[in-house]
């Protein structure tokens, strides 16, 4: 029989000193050692914020060549990816195949665990190809511990197809060649030893929030801390959206910036650019592609 490879000295598998104890625990204790614990997640995405920036940079150029930001993982990771993937379109207005989430066993994984794929090294041969994955993608493996097979063999093969390729991780230790950029979330030892969805899973969650948002920021999505690239496509939007624009123009009523907002047809970015420079929606729309899509170089 062959045994699988010892993991003992993974950071993620070690037993933290605080949780010894953890059955004989009163429930309020285990909850207030949770919490505590989790400050060690944020503290971790601090130490590799540069690291984590400079993804987010070779992310956003890839997006502005026309290619994609790609996760795989499995399990929590994978779990993780296609969270961060599949909240990109309702929040940036981004094209859902703009960032993309894969996770071992496919879409059926999210809500049935399928551990046994993370073992496939070519796993995910197939989604790449159906991808075409290329020169123009940027991809990112999500491994807590760093020793996931599915993930390894999908930085490889994403290198190999000419991707930048980035691998996230919990555990120090590791640090495959075939990866451009390497980001380390050192959280440690977690409260239910080997547990990587509670401070690793929150470290990485931090982290994922942090590439997709700084990506779509660099992109032009926002102005200041404004969602202006927004669709008012039910009344939730119609509302921010008139908000947002209200931020820009506070002595236009609120019906006026509706009218505006209509003539726009419902895109906020445009209805600002109609406002600011006295445009028709045609024109405002020239103007936007000109600057990239960027507000603040169209209205200054």
């Amino acid at each position: 029989m062959i045994l699988p490879p010892d993991r003992s000295h993974v950071a993620t598998e070690q037993r933290n000193d605080e949780s010894h104890a953890l059955d004989a625990m009163p429930t309020e204790e285990i909850v207030q050692l949770m919490a505590r614990d989790q400050h060690r997640a944020v503290d971790a995405v601090q130490v590799a914020a540069a690291d984590i920036a400079r993804f987010a940079d070779a992310a956003a150029r890839s997006l502005a060549m026309g290619g994609r930001l790609v996760y795989a993982g499995a399990g929590t990771s994978g779990r993780l990816g296609v969270l961060d993937a599949s909240e990109c379109p309702p929040t940036f207005r981004s094209d859902p195949a703009q960032v993309v989430g894969i996770i071992a066993g496919g879409d059926g994984a999210l809500r049935k665990s399928s551990e046994g794929r993370e073992d496939e090294e070519r796993g995910i041969a197939d989604e790449f190809a159906r991808l075409a994955l290329g020169p123009h993608d940027c991809f990112l493996g999500i491994a807590a511990g760093g020793t996931t097979p599915y993930v390894l063999g999908a930085l490889r093969l994403a290198k190999e197809r000419g991707a930048t390729t980035g691998f996230l991780t919990c555990a120090p230790h590791a640090d495959p060649a075939f990866c451009d950029h390497r980001i380390v979330l050192a959280s440690g030892a977690e409260i239910l030893t080997g547990s990587t969805r509670l401070k690793a899973g929150t470290a990485t969650k931090i982290a994922l929030n942090a590439i997709t948002t700084a990506m779509f920021v660099r992109l032009g999505k926002t102005y200041g801390n404004l969602m202006v690239d927004l669709a008012a496509t039910n009344d939730k939007l119609v509302d921010r959206a008139l908000r947002i624009y209200r931020e820009f123009f506070p002595h236009d009523t609120r019906e006026a910036a509706h009218a505006q907002l209509v003539l726009a047809g419902g895109m906020l970015k445009t209805a600002l650019v109609m406002r600011a420079r006295s445009e028709t929606r045609e024109q405002a729309e020239q103007t936007l592609k000109s600057c990239g899509g960027i507000l603040r170089a169209a209205i200054g």
